[in-house]
């Protein structure tokens, strides 16, 4: 991956603040997210406080119901918290409006998500471009280089002219993570990335997410189930009944099956 859209500070990340999490990409603090009332009330997050520092791969993991997804969806805006505060690229989502929360989305996170997303009429090109159209953004000679720069590095530039239906699954995944990549977001967030590939394509997706993390500083949020995709990250958050049970550092995939099933089994 030789070639990057901006380059991002190299020095050692800003110390999180620890009341507001301002200098964090992400930040929770006392969040908690409800479903339903009364009975049928569900907490799918409670009272999670935690940061997503820059310049890192960070890994959501947990057992199904154990609010991974709504802690995706929350960190970006695309769902509210019931109560607690939660910042972005230092703006306060649990304070916005709709409109406030799609303009911080669209100015700060790419998205990756499982199943591709892309637009079949669209060639990869277009489709990484596609974001800059629907900001209503000018599309510079500066935006076409950096664009070009990325479909080189990720192995596409001779399929830029070619429809998602002409490429396999895994081009298809980097053609994805061009887009999210292409307007220099403070966070990429990825769901499953990993989740329609073979086993080989999910390797080449999670060499170049991890490329990105360490050659050019780029912020990476992932929520997985997989050991071996996970095991790609800095830092693995492992969630259970809505609570963040298990903050680890870099593991073998053999670790976190472990600590998944040790999870399970004291669940059960």
């Amino acid at each position: 991956m030789p070639t990057a859209p901006h380059q991002h500070p190299s020095s050692a990340p800003a110390r999180p603040d620890a009341a507001t999490g301002r200098d964090a990409v992400i930040a929770f603090r006392g969040v908690t997210r409800d479903y339903g009332e009364g009975t049928g009330l569900v907490r799918a997050l409670d009272a999670v406080t935690v940061d997503v520092e820059p310049g890192r791969f960070t890994a959501v993991m947990g057992p199904s119901g154990s609010g991974k997804s709504t802690f995706m969806n929350v960190a970006a805006g695309l769902d509210d918290p019931t109560g607690g505060e939660v910042w972005l690229a230092g703006r306060p989502l649990h304070a916005l409006d709709d409109d406030g929360r799609t303009l911080v989305r669209r100015d700060h996170v790419g998205f990756v998500f499982q199943a591709f997303n892309l637009v079949p009429t669209l060639t990869a090109r277009e489709n990484v471009l596609l974001p800059f159209e629907l900001a209503g953004r000018r599309v510079t000679a500066e935006v076409r280089e950096r664009v070009d720069g990325l479909l080189t590095s990720l192995g596409l530039v001779d399929r830029a002219e070619h429809l998602p239906s002409a490429l396999s699954g895994g081009q298809q995944q980097r053609v994805a993570i061009a887009r999210a990549l292409a307007s220099d977001p403070q966070v990429v967030i990825a769901d499953e990335p990993t989740g329609n590939l073979d086993t080989r394509s999910s390797r080449e997706v999670l060499a170049l997410l991890r490329a990105a993390v360490d050659d050019y500083g780029q912020t990476i949020l992932m929520v997985t189930h997989d050991p071996v995709a996970a095991s790609h990250a800095d830092r693995i958050l492992v969630l259970a009944d809505g609570r963040v049970v298990a903050d680890h550092g870099r593991l073998q995939p053999a670790e976190i099956a472990d600590l998944l099933v040790t999870l399970e089994v004291g669940a059960a």
